[in-house]
């Protein structure tokens, strides 16, 4: 396990520079939660984003994954930066480059296990192609519930429906991956279950993910660690 490096690695999927994010500006409230942030994510790279609750960590994940801006600095997606970039282009880019995977699964309960791999790819087009059907049986396949794709959440247990969330995550073929706590709601044997899911499919398909953990023991099982305090990343 390698600590964190202010080098960023070589074909960046990520590179953040002096990234900072406050609230309630204006106001006698305001509050900056992260202070200047750089860190960067290689392709193929599987990172884990660990610190103390109230650190900042989902704040991060959440402007990493387009799903709230920054205040000020600069991002580079793929080497484009996402600062000037019009709210389309962000969905669009959050639809291509990203997958989502969080603590809870956030599965329809009303569709099928295959149903919700194929979600994504029903918003972005408005159906559901015969080679992405396919995917999607592949990808069930591939996370060990080829037998289960018709059935509903509510027949699955909590591992499998976080199987079946990862299978969504990349059912559009992404090159990273953000999770966000995806071991947090399972025991611990359905747990490494699903962290040996995530490090095979890093290792066979060079999907990139950045995990944040508060479990130090799959952060162990990481490439590399950034450790965030108090807005910062310790070390850098």
């Amino acid at each position: 396990m390698q600590t964190a490096s202010p080098a960023v690695p070589a074909a960046a999927l990520v590179e953040l520079r002096e990234v900072r994010k406050s609230y309630n500006v204006g106001t006698p409230v305001a509050t900056e939660v992260l202070h200047g942030i750089d860190l960067a994510i290689g392709r193929g790279e599987f990172v884990a984003l660990i610190g103390p609750s109230g650190s900042g960590k989902s704040t991060l994940l959440n402007i990493i994954g387009l799903l709230e801006p920054m205040s000020s600095g600069e991002y580079l997606l793929l080497g484009q930066p996402v600062t000037t970039a019009s709210d389309a282009e962000l969905t669009r880019r959050r639809g291509d480059m990203l997958g989502f995977v969080f603590q809870f699964h956030h599965l329809l309960p009303a569709f099928t296990a295959l149903e919700n791999v194929l979600m994504p790819e029903l918003i972005a087009h408005g159906r559901i192609s015969p080679a992405a059907r396919a995917r999607g049986l592949a990808l069930l396949d591939r996370v060990g519930l080829g037998a289960a794709a018709h059935k509903r959440p509510g027949q699955l247990s909590g591992g499998m429906q976080q199987r079946v969330a990862i299978a969504r995550a990349l059912s559009h073929g992404c090159p990273l991956v953000l999770a966000d706590e995806p071991t947090g709601n399972l025991d611990t044997h359905s747990a490494d279950d699903v962290f040996t899911l995530l490090r095979q499919i890093n290792g066979d398909e060079g999907t990139a993910f950045l995990v944040v953990t508060h479990d130090p023991r799959l952060a162990a099982r990481c490439d590399r660690v950034i450790e965030l305090v108090d807005g910062r990343v310790k070390g850098a």
